[in-house]
């Protein structure tokens, strides 16, 4: 295990329950998200992430507002968008927003590009679905243009060419940038060859079954004659003060939210049993308490060889004061325990 792990939070802004078991709204949820991430930095967490989502149950749509806002409360925290979905953007625009970001933030902001699990940005933004593997391949070869620091010149099939355009504000400190990758070798193979760290969406099975895409990684840096670079996951999961406390707090919100989303594509309705299995050793989620939490995300980075591990801490409508339960358990006890078994291997 690498005696060096950064370990981080991200949420969606999920839109939560009050504690009637009322909805609340999406910018309760963004007002909370500022909350969570102060009381993050307070605890001594590395990185916190936002992504952008564009539907009902997720409020932030917006990553780079939402990341200015905290950084206007914090001071050494890293500023991470959890998803860009960059298929449905515009890269220089993107660029431009977290060159803002990162100038404001003194250098803490980064970007986690992904094509997007969710698809619903394609219609809203007038991109073509059938064109989802090609958009996003052309646009990320635009942004790592972008990242150098002499003017660009590109032509492409879905934006207007540049010649020789300079991009403002340049950046004056290196901006992170990561590919975020769900299960596709095609997907692994491009963050290397752009030499993009890679960080993989472990939501659902044992995280060992994502070895053979680490390996794929780290080859195809060599192929592509690139350093080694890091590998992170991002999982979900809930932490409390004891194993049961912890299950019983997430489970029928991620009942909730899974069969949800399960109902949208095709799904079989999630069970209690299936919930105990992804909470269990061989899951991924990482529900529990503080023990059980750490030594499960101590297990995935040795199985896995990575560098950092952030905690999709916000699950459906689990209240925010769960959230905030969980983010004070997760910086105060699981952090420290992970890094503590890091240093014993």
């Amino acid at each position: 295990m690498p005696h060096t792990i950064q370990l981080g939070l991200d949420t969606f802004g999920d839109v939560t329950h009050d504690s009637g078991g009322r909805t609340r709204s999406q910018a309760d949820a963004l007002r909370d998200v500022i909350t969570e991430a102060v009381l993050a930095e307070q605890l001594g967490v590395d990185c916190f992430g936002v992504g952008e989502h564009h539907r009902a149950d997720f409020a932030i749509s917006a990553p780079e507002v939402m990341l200015a806002a905290i950084a206007g409360r914090t001071e050494r925290i890293v500023l991470g968008s959890a998803v860009t979905v960059l298929s449905t953007d515009d890269p220089v625009r993107v660029f431009q927003r977290f060159s803002t970001l990162n100038a404001i933030s003194n250098g803490r902001a980064e970007i986690i590009f992904g094509r997007g699990s969710f698809t619903e940005s394609y219609p809203l933004f007038g991109y073509d679905l059938s064109k989802y593997d090609e958009l996003f391949e052309e646009k990320l070869a635009l942004f790592a243009e972008l990242l150098k620091p002499d003017p660009v010149t590109w032509r492409g099939s879905f934006r207007s060419a540049l010649s020789n355009h300079v991009m403002y504000p340049p950046l004056d400190r290196p901006l992170a940038v990561w590919v975020g990758v769900g299960g596709s070798p095609e997907s692994v193979v491009r963050a290397a060859r752009y030499g993009f760290p890679l960080t993989l969406a472990i939501i659902g099975g044992h995280p060992q079954r994502f070895r053979p895409y680490v390996d794929l990684y780290l080859q195809s840096l060599e192929r592509f004659g690139k350093p080694v670079l890091p590998v992170a996951v991002h999982s979900p999961g809930h932490v409390a003060a004891t194993d049961e406390q912890a299950k019983n707090d997430l489970w029928p919100h991620y009942e909730a939210l899974m069969n949800r989303i399960g109902a949208e594509r095709g799904w079989t309705p999630v069970s209690r049993a299936h919930f105990e299995r992804e909470a269990g050793p061989e899951g991924a989620l990482c529900v529990g308490a503080p023990e059980t939490v750490a030594a499960k995300i101590a297990r995935t980075i040795r199985a896995l060889g990575l560098s950092r591990f952030d905690l999709k801490y916000s699950n459906g409508t689990l209240p925010h004061d769960l959230l905030m339960t969980s983010i004070e358990l997760f910086g105060s006890r699981v952090a420290p325990r992970v890094r503590e078994l890091a240093a014993s291997n």
